[in-house]
């Protein structure tokens, strides 16, 4: 059997700890049988060649900007059948100039509310709210979330445009508070796939910190969807 291949691709803003966050990861892909590279940048995603021999794009890039040249290989990557997951501000806030990857992709962070004005001291912690991630139906079924408790974290909770092609596997809600502009609860997903030409994405959406990238329920999350987005014998 042929050894796959990951590639983890990580940079952006530091405030989300990219090298240490896919640290975390690597010794579990090497564990599952995964060739892992370690790439600086987002230049590897130009390399036609490189990208046909991936199997898993592991993308940890918080902003940052990505080349036209770039995207397009990674888009092509996908399309033949390369998987591609992230956690957090890695994956769906990165390139937010660039529609085209916000349309891989299926969403992007818009916010993460914060705590009443008056509670708030200037730091990252501003942002960090008790809420629950709740499994959905078709998340209770799929391989990534299947088994898994609805959670609570405090940590960022982020607020996602998105579109109706993801299939959503966790979701959470935002509450109306008086200091917020919003009148009703609003629903966004916290866990979803996408089905994007022969590839599979996968998308996790709580990981601001390294505490919350070793919380148990986002763990296995994210580990279970490296394996499964991985390329899959049908897309070789």
């Amino acid at each position: 059997m042929t050894q796959r291949r990951a590639l983890v691709v990580r940079g952006g803003w530091e405030g989300h700890q990219p090298v240490e966050a896919t640290e975390l990861f690597i010794p579990f892909l090497e564990r599952s049988g995964y060739a892992v590279r370690v790439e600086e940048s987002t230049e590897i995603y130009a390399d036609a060649a490189e990208m046909a021999d991936t199997d898993l794009v592991v993308q940890c890039v918080t902003m940052s900007q990505i080349t036209s040249d770039q995207l397009a290989g990674l888009s092509a990557a996908v399309i033949a059948g390369t998987g591609l997951t992230g956690w957090h501000g890695g994956i769906v806030d990165s390139f937010r100039a660039s529609s085209d990857y916000l349309q891989l992709v299926g969403g992007q962070f818009a916010t993460h509310p914060g705590k009443e004005p008056c509670e708030r001291r200037g730091g990252p912690e501003d942002n960090f709210l008790p809420h629950t991630v709740r499994i959905t139906d078709l998340g209770r079924e799929h391989p990534i979330t299947a088994g898994i408790e609805d959670f609570d974290l405090v940590t960022e909770q982020y607020w996602v445009l998105h579109d109706d092609l993801i299939d959503v596997l966790a979701v959470t809600t935002h509450p109306t508070q008086a200091w917020h502009p919003w009148h009703r609860p609003v629903t966004s997903p916290a866990i979803w796939t996408r089905l994007w030409g022969a590839g599979r994405i996968v998308v996790t959406t709580p990981g601001h910190s390294l505490d919350v990238l070793e919380h148990a329920g986002v763990r296995t999350v994210i580990e279970r969807g490296m394996v499964w987005a991985t390329r899959t014998a049908s897309a070789s």
